[in-house]
């Protein structure tokens, strides 16, 4: 994915456009623009995490995948037991 811009134009509430001033002057962004982009960034990856979060809820709550489960753990049972007797003999 190439890296272009594209010039817009935001509103912000006074407040907000000072703290991030004040932020960039602190060193700790670059500018104003890179401070905006990288809170837009983490918005969006949060965004994401609570999407990935709902739909791990979801599957609590499936009767057929927590099926499937049980029985890839009864099916993985063993190996799992082999594992913790090699890790507690290695420790």
């Amino acid at each position: 994915m190439e890296n272009s811009s594209i010039r817009t134009t935001l509103t912000l509430p006074a407040e907000l456009l000072q703290a991030a001033d004040s932020a960039v002057s602190k060193g700790k962004a670059k500018s104003r623009n890179d401070f905006v982009a990288r809170a837009i960034r983490n918005e969006l990856a949060a965004l994401l995490r609570a999407e990935i979060d709902a739909e791990f809820a979801l599957m609590a709550n499936d009767t057929e995948y927590q099926a499937e489960v049980e029985i890839l753990n009864q099916e993985f049972a063993h190996a799992d037991w082999e594992a913790f007797k090699l890790g507690e003999s290695q420790s």
